[in-house]
């Protein structure tokens, strides 16, 4: 585990680095909207972040929000469509074993609890509060995050594709989950997408002065969505829109952007 868990304290490293590129000019960017947080103000922080959450639909009025959601719509329902289709690869292939053994269900957990964890930590080796703030963000980011994927995982009961017996559609995976109503035991949507690309959200625009640091976190990001296809627990449409809905309460609700 040990190199695996290195990467997100290489991504501390180099927050810590000086933001300047080549070419750069010195002139300092205007500050960042810094949101108060604390362990204390964490629940009220949620409670309200869960308002504008589950109020949003009311903007979808405004031409500026609708179109944004209608297009997302659109790309998942296209890509519901094709799960039958491109399912199929990932499940009948051994080529992708290595890398599922690295980025498994429980080694990307860790990862994504070792990057808060790490940065929450070293700001006080440094004395940065941003960098504490920002680790309390994507904690509180991931639990709003996880709220909603639970209920529509709930609602959905979509089958994960190794639930799907051999000779059956891929097409045919809506509301035939078994187990609890309740605790999330649907595909829809991935609940280590949303919780990685919460993360990321929340570190790339915290950290957006520095050029590479969307790179990075969207990608590691990215990574973890991809795990998700290959090991057969999610189909593409469930880490697009988990990818979507964890970027969305993120820079909206979490950040207030």
């Amino acid at each position: 585990m040990k190199k695996y868990i290195s990467i997100p304290g290489l991504l501390v490293c180099l927050l810590m680095a000086p933001g300047r590129m080549p070419g750069q000019t010195n002139a300092v960017p205007p500050p960042d909207f810094d949101r108060p947080v604390s362990w204390k103000q964490l629940v009220p922080n949620a409670l309200s972040d869960q308002k504008k959450i589950w109020t949003s639909p009311a903007q979808l009025r405004k031409r500026k929000y609708l179109i944004p959601a209608l297009a997302v719509l659109g790309v998942t329902a296209g890509l519901v469509a094709l799960d039958s289709h491109d399912t199929a690869i990932f499940r009948n292939t051994n080529d992708l074993n290595r890398f599922n053994n690295i980025f498994s269900g429980p080694n990307t957990t860790y990862g994504m609890i070792a990057v808060p964890t790490i940065l929450y930590a070293t700001s006080f080796a440094i004395k940065d509060t941003k960098m504490r703030n920002t680790a309390l963000l994507a904690g509180e980011a991931v639990a709003d995050s996880e709220v909603v994927a639970i209920f529509l995982k709930d609602v959905t009961r979509r089958l994960r594709p190794r639930d799907v017996l051999p000779g059956h559609s891929y097409g045919h995976t809506w509301f035939d989950s078994g187990g609890s109503w309740v605790g999330g035991q649907g595909s829809f949507p991935s609940g280590h997408t949303i919780a990685a690309m919460s993360i990321a959200t929340v570190v790339a625009r915290r950290y957006r002065n520095h050029k590479w640091v969307p790179y990075v976190a969207y990608g590691l990001a990215g990574v973890v969505g991809f795990s998700r296809v290959s090991l057969g627990a999610h189909f593409i449409s469930d880490v697009f829109m988990g990818g979507a809905l964890g970027y969305s309460i993120s820079r909206f609700a979490v950040l207030q952007e």
